[in-house]
């Protein structure tokens, strides 16, 4: 299965209230909310991190409001790590079957650490994110986004 058809059949087994749209590939958040109808602080922008120290190497997946920016010390800090960088085009494909700008704020992978920055939820009744494809984005319940996730939820924006 895909990334999109994992996702689409988390969201129908837990019977999330959504809308799946199809619409021009864009990787901008402003860009893409506008074609979405939606605030860009809506979106639920998707990171796929590297982190290093402490003898730990592991990846995180950071998800934030689209208006807001990462501190990747935060990321660290909240997994024991000392560093975090972006991981790779390589590292991103191959934890989340994704290109940049099309992951999901979900992980599908075991080796992926799920980490949300509060805010995501604390602005709107919904959200919105890309759906594994540039071109498909899905508009979720918030509350049905947090209860489906199963993400640590810590600070890690700046």
């Amino acid at each position: 299965m895909t990334t999109h058809e994992k996702l689409i059949a988390l969201l129908d087994q837990h019977q999330a209230r959504y809308r799946l749209m199809q619409h021009e590939a864009t990787g901008k958040c402003e860009a893409v909310a506008a074609i979405r109808g939606t605030q860009v602080g809506q979106g639920a922008k998707a990171l796929v991190c590297h982190v290093k120290g402490n003898g730990v190497k592991q990846h995180v997946l950071a998800v934030l409001p689209a208006d807001q920016q990462a501190d990747l010390s935060k990321v660290a800090e909240a997994v024991g790590g000392r560093r975090a960088s972006l991981a790779s085009p390589a590292e991103v494909d191959a934890l989340t079957g994704c290109v940049f700008g099309a992951i999901p704020p979900f992980s599908f992978h075991p080796a992926l650490k799920l980490l949300v920055d509060p805010l995501l939820f604390e602005r709107f009744d919904e959200i919105a994110f890309n759906a594994g494809l540039l071109d498909r984005s899905v508009i979720v319940n918030t509350h049905d986004y947090r209860a489906l996730c199963n993400a640590n939820v810590v600070k890690i924006i700046q």
